[in-house]
C-alpha cells in the first residue's frame, strides 16, 4: 500500500472512530516500550499489591513486545472515551458516599469492546480483506498509557493518569492491535505537569510516588476494588466516604479543573441506584439478589462482601448513627466473617449505647477470630456521645 493510501485509510478509520463515540484517536507502532524498566522496578518493589497476574513471566514478555500478542501486528490504534458524567442533582435524606466517576454508568469494558469491534469490522470493509486484530481495554498485558503517549494522546501525569491538554484525564483507554500498516502519529513528548504537585499533596494515603507510579497497596481505588480481604486499620480512615474507587488526584488536577467537561454519552450517565449512593442500601445488599440493581455495572467487581465491607468503612468514617441498625444486623446475622468484622469496626467508630450493646451481644456468640479481634478493638475504644 502506498503512503498516500495509508494516509487515506488512517484518516477514514479515525473519522469512523470519532463517529462511534471516541473522543481521542491515535496510532503508534508495536515497538518495545522504552520505559519498561520503570514498570519492572514497580513490580520488584511489590507495589502491585495482590495483583499477581501483573508479574507473571508471560505477561512481562508480552508487555515488552506487543508482537508476541499479535504476531502480525503492524499498528496499534489507541482510542479514548470521556466518561465524566453530567453532575447529579442534589438530594436529601441519604447518607453520603462517593463512587469514582467512571463507575457511575455502564461497565466501560462492555461499552468500548462493542465500539472497537464495530471499528475492526469497518477496517476490514475498507481494505476488503480479513485483518488480524486484538482488542484490549485494560484487560491485557500492554502498557496502555505509554502506547497512548506514543500515539499522541497526551502525557503521563504525576498522578499516573494520561492527561490530554484539551480534555484533561477523565477518559478510558482502549487499544486495537492491527495486522495492517497505518500512519503513526507524533508522540506527545512534552511534560505539562511542570512544578505542580497538587495530586501528590491531595492524596489521602500518600500513594503517589515521585517516578509517576503509585503504591497500589495504599491507593484507595485498589483498596476498595482489588483488595478482596482485610484493609489495614491505619488506612481505613483515609478512605473517607469512597465506596468504590477514588477521583481525588484527578479532581485537583488543574488540567481537569480547566478543561474537563461532562460527556453526553448515555453509557456513562449515573444510574439511579448509585447516582448518590445511600450507604444503608449498600449495607443491606442481600445474598443472591444483590446484583439486580448493579447489572452491567463496574461495582460488581468487588463482589458483595467487598461492597458491604466498603459501605461499613464509609459508615464508620462518617459516624452517622442511622447506619447502626444495618451494621447491627450484619454483625449478628451475616454469613460472611469479613462483613461481620467490618460491621464491628464501624460500630466502634460510631459509638453509642445501641452500638456497644450489639458488640457485647456479638462477642459471646462469635467464633471467627477476625471478627472477635474487631469486636474487642471496638469495645476497647473510648465511648462516644450520641
Amino acid at each position: 500500500m502506498s503512503r498516500t493510501n495509508t494516509l487515506e485509510l488512517t484518516t477514514s478509520i479515525k473519522t469512523e472512530a470519532y463517529r462511534l463515540g471516541f473522543d481521542l484517536v491515535g496510532v503508534t507502532r508495536p515497538s518495545p516500550p522504552p520505559h519498561l524498566d520503570v514498570y519492572q522496578h514497580w513490580l520488584t518493589a511489590g507495589r502491585h499489591g495482590g495483583m499477581a497476574y501483573l508479574a507473571s513471566d508471560r505477561a512481562l514478555r508480552r508487555r515488552a513486545d506487543p508482537c508476541l500478542i499479535l504476531p502480525e501486528c503492524q499498528s496499534i490504534l489507541v482510542v479514548a472515551v470521556n466518561y465524566l458524567p453530567q453532575p447529579p442533582q442534589p438530594s436529601r435524606g441519604q447518607i453520603g458516599a462517593r463512587v469514582a466517576a467512571y463507575a457511575l454508568g455502564d461497565d466501560y469494558h462492555d461499552v468500548l469492546l462493542e465500539r472497537l469491534e464495530h471499528l475492526a469490522t469497518f477496517i476490514e470493509l475498507q481494505v476488503n480483506q480479513s485483518v488480524p486484530s486484538r482488542i484490549y481495554i485494560d484487560t491485557g498485558p500492554i502498557l496502555e498509557r505509554e502506547l497512548a503517549q506514543r500515539a499522541g494522546l497526551g502525557w503521563i501525569g504525576k498522578n499516573t493518569c494520561l492527561i490530554n491538554p484539551q480534555i484533561g484525564s477523565y477518559f478510558i483507554l482502549g487499544e486495537l492491535l492491527l495486522g495492517i500498516d497505518l500512519e503513526p502519529d507524533t508522540p506527545f513528548r512534552s511534560d505539562r505537569c511542570g512544578s505542580c504537585t497538587r495530586c501528590i499533596d491531595a492524596c489521602p494515603t500518600g500513594c503517589i510516588l515521585p517516578d509517576r507510579t503509585l503504591d497500589a497497596r495504599r491507593c484507595i481505588s485498589y483498596l476498595t476494588i482489588e483488595e478482596k480481604g482485610n484493609i489495614p486499620e491505619k488506612l481505613r480512615s483515609s478512605i473517607g466516604s469512597w465506596l468504590f474507587g477514588c477521583d481525588i488526584c484527578q479532581q485537583v488536577c488543574p488540567w481537569n479543573m480547566r478543561f474537563a467537561a461532562p460527556t453526553s454519552d448515555p453509557s456513562f450517565q449515573p444510574r439511579s441506584f448509585i447516582v448518590q449512593p445511600d450507604v444503608n442500601r449498600f449495607l443491606s445488599l442481600a445474598p443472591g439478589s444483590w446484583t439486580q440493581s448493579l447489572r452491567n455495572s463496574p461495582l460488581l467487581r468487588p463482589k458483595r462482601r467487598g461492597l458491604v465491607r466498603n459501605a461499613s468503612i464509609v459508615a464508620g468514617n462518617t459516624e452517622d448513627p442511622t447506619t447502626v441498625p444495618s451494621l447491627a444486623r450484619n454483625l449478628l446475622r451475616d454469613s460472611e466473617p469479613l462483613i461481620r468484622a467490618y460491621a464491628a469496626w464501624a460500630l466502634g467508630q460510631i459509638g453509642g449505647e445501641q452500638a456497644f450493646k450489639t458488640l457485647e451481644q456479638a462477642k459471646v456468640r462469635e467464633i471467627e477470630q477476625i471478627v472477635i479481634d474487631e469486636i474487642d478493638a471496638a469495645l476497647a475504644s473510648p465511648p462516644k456521645e450520641t
